[in-house]
């Protein structure tokens, strides 16, 4: 039996393709095997978001070939649908598969172990995925290493082109999966087990669009699968959140009341250079919104720091409305120079320097407005989905998920087993440098 192992780097859309891979490698009877053991086959799954994602995914393909040199090496995803063809010959790669053909991957592997002499060069597998119209590549997984909680891709592909990133000429244009599939996947992951689904793509708030259902629809249609206690969503953009919107998702009992909205500037000027399609009163308005249909949600959000041309004044904008607007938690990146986006050329670039410092600031405000959403939880019953058991002060306790996705803890008791529980808890307190919320059952 031959050996595979997968490694994914990036979002959770590609966490779940890289998942849908190890089933299909599973189905064709390979052995699933640690990505530091010795393999017949890696898979890396590529990102492309940043320069650092670049680089982590050449330094992946070259660590596999250092693992076993006489291993197939498979690259696939979106820095491979980006630069693989230009970078075929140095990646190392004996098979480069970009976006919208991963589901060849077995056809694939099993082309190049028939053909091993005759080997000129690794083997390519692309479409133009900017050109014409590309259907959804519908994949699907069983089971999700998580254990707890599965993640559903439903949309893929972005056309918002937002004018620092690359993703939509790695994943083309939007196109949703349909709802019948998706309701096939969960109700699936349900008899396995899953009490939780987290529905993701690439720029989710998208989904349905060109046909006659959207978003809203979709979780109607999924809180009906018997065994799915918790609906939680992926990133969406705020435009979604329409008072229709709020009305409809509210009204689901499954549905976390936790909303990660992109956010990425709170100054309208930088917004505006970005190409992001709000204002900050606008978005405000969404959050306004989800806070009048859910009680206290938790709204999270990404930053990006060191935009071309940021002043210090429009970085203090964004500092004091990420204050206002009571983040539950924020994910601060640096600008990040992309080849071929509108950003990488324009005027104003900021040094490194600056941008560290802006991302420390922002950091410090975002763990500031985390802890102060923790602290406001102490005293209230919450529905936690339990996962591990983990050693906390050289004491055992089971850590799990709130619907508002509150890291809880719990000291463990000998022989109780809440592994995939969810139980109804009382917060009593914040523990481990004030990361976990102590709950009693």
């Amino acid at each position: 039996m031959k050996k595979a192992a997968l490694h994914n780097l990036g979002c959770k859309v590609n966490a779940y393709e890289t998942e849908a891979m190890e089933e299909l490698l599973k189905k064709d009877g390979f052995e699933i095997v640690s990505f530091d053991d010795i393999a017949d086959v890696y898979v890396i799954n590529t990102c492309s978001v940043t320069n650092i994602a670049d680089r982590k995914s050449r330094q992946m393909i070259h660590k596999c070939k250092k693992l076993n040199p006489d291993a197939c090496v498979v690259a696939a995803g979106c820095y491979v649908q980006n630069f693989g063809k230009d970078l075929a010959d140095e990646l190392g790669a004996d098979i480069i598969i970009g976006n919208n053909k991963k589901n060849d991957l077995v056809y694939r592997i099993h082309e190049y172990f028939s053909d091993l002499d005759k080997q000129d060069g690794p083997i390519l597998d692309y479409i133009d995925i900017n050109e014409g119209q590309v259907s959804y590549e519908n994949m699907i997984i069983e089971k999700d290493s998580e254990h707890t909680r599965a993640f559903v891709k439903v949309q893929d592909g972005c056309n918002q082109f937002c004018s620092y990133c690359i993703i939509p000429f790695a994943r083309g244009r939007i196109r949703s999966r349909d709802i019948d599939d998706v309701i096939k996947e969960i109700t699936m992951l349900a008899k396995n087990g899953y009490k939780e689904v987290v529905i993701t793509g690439i720029h989710l708030s998208s989904y349905g669009s060109g046909t006659d259902y959207d978003l809203a629809d979709l979780l109607e249609a999924v809180a009906k699968v018997d065994g799915v206690e918790r609906i939680r969503l992926g990133s969406l953009e705020p435009q979604i959140v329409t008072e229709d919107f709020a009305r409809r998702v509210s009204a689901l009992d499954k549905m976390c009341p936790h909303f990660h909205l992109s956010l990425q500037s709170g100054c309208d000027t930088v917004l505006k250079r970005m190409n992001r399609k709000y204002t900050i009163k606008e978005y405000t308005e969404g959050v306004e919104i989800l806070r009048r249909y859910f009680d206290d949600p938790a709204i999270t959000t990404d930053i990006i720091v060191g935009f071309p041309g940021e002043t210090e004044e429009e970085f203090d904008i964004t500092a004091q409305y990420v204050k206002d607007i009571k983040f539950y938690e924020l994910h601060v990146f640096a600008f990040s120079k992309r080849a071929g986006t509108k950003a990488a050329t324009m005027p104003g670039q900021l040094t490194n320097a600056i941008k560290k410092e802006r991302s420390a600031k922002l950091i410090s405000i975002g763990d500031e407005t985390t802890e102060h959403y923790r602290q406001a939880h102490i005293g209230k019953e919450l529905d936690v989905l339990f996962e591990e058991k983990i050693e906390i002060d050289n004491e055992e306790y089971f850590i799990g998920f709130s619907k508002e996705y509150i890291k809880c803890a719990v000291k463990a008791k000998p022989d109780v087993d809440l592994a995939n529980e969810i139980k109804k808890v009382k917060a009593v307190s914040l523990i481990n440098d004030n990361q976990y919320l102590l709950v009693e059952i």
